[in-house]
């Protein structure tokens, strides 16, 4: 049975509720300030909650801490060699011109514009599963962009199929980093068992591609309406 609440009861929560709505406030004003980057905004979260939780909860205990913190640099040393390996085979890829000739050759192929974005799809699909999004965008976007737009796609559009194709990749072995991610937090759970936990969401991700693909105006509506068309 779902139990109703007073105001007063609501406004006597309140003041436990008020130290995490300043840690949010605190983060988005860090990152939209321009006082850090995203990346750097992310030290700022870790920063404000830990000041919450001795200043406000009373928390302060050096030897938990000093877990918290060992057991953070942990997880930290293992995304960034999982980082690491990756930008180095995206290097070697990178060198051997791989993911350009392939990128160039869908460009080449004189098919139907539907048949040619499956091809790109199925492109970046692969190419998420071995490197990381941001290497896949510096050296691939550069070549599909004039291709799609040439076939007459949104460019729009395609950057958003382009993200979430980029996040399936991060939920998709091999290198599958968000995989690895919760694999630390949760050890005692395994790795086969969270990536049975993930098909689930690569699948939505699949049908938000192909809900993309008939109804475009989902991704393009809310930018066209405050920019105007896309040239």
């Amino acid at each position: 049975m779902v139990r109703s609440y007073s105001w007063g009861e609501k406004f006597q929560v309140m003041p436990r509720v008020l130290p995490f709505i300043a840690i949010i406030v605190g983060v988005l004003y860090a990152m939209y300030g321009g006082v850090a980057t995203p990346s750097e905004t992310a030290a700022v979260g870790a920063l404000l909650c830990l000041m919450v939780a001795v200043v406000i909860y009373k928390l302060w205990n050096p030897q938990a801490l000093w877990v918290v913190l060992r057991d953070s640099t942990k997880e930290s040393v293992m995304i960034l060699f999982i980082i690491a390996a990756a930008g180095v085979f995206s290097y070697m890829l990178s060198s051997l011109f791989v993911t350009q000739a392939v990128a160039e050759w869908i460009g080449t192929l004189d098919v139907n514009r539907w048949v040619l974005m499956g091809a790109v799809n199925l492109f970046l699909l692969i190419a998420g599963f071995f490197l990381p999004p941001v290497a896949v965008i510096l050296m691939a976007a550069p070549i599909l962009l004039p291709i799609i737009v040439t076939a007459g796609f949104d460019p729009i559009w395609f950057a958003v199929v382009l993200t979430i194709n980029m996040e399936i990749g991060l939920i998709s072995p091999p290198v599958g980093l968000n995989l690895y991610v919760i694999n630390g937090i949760a050890p005692d759970i395994s790795l086969k068992t969270i990536l049975a936990g993930s098909i689930p969401f690569v699948a939505c991700m699949v049908l938000a591609i192909v809900l993309l693909c008939l109804f475009p105006e989902i991704a393009t509506w809310l930018p066209e309406a405050v920019m105007g068309k896309a040239l």
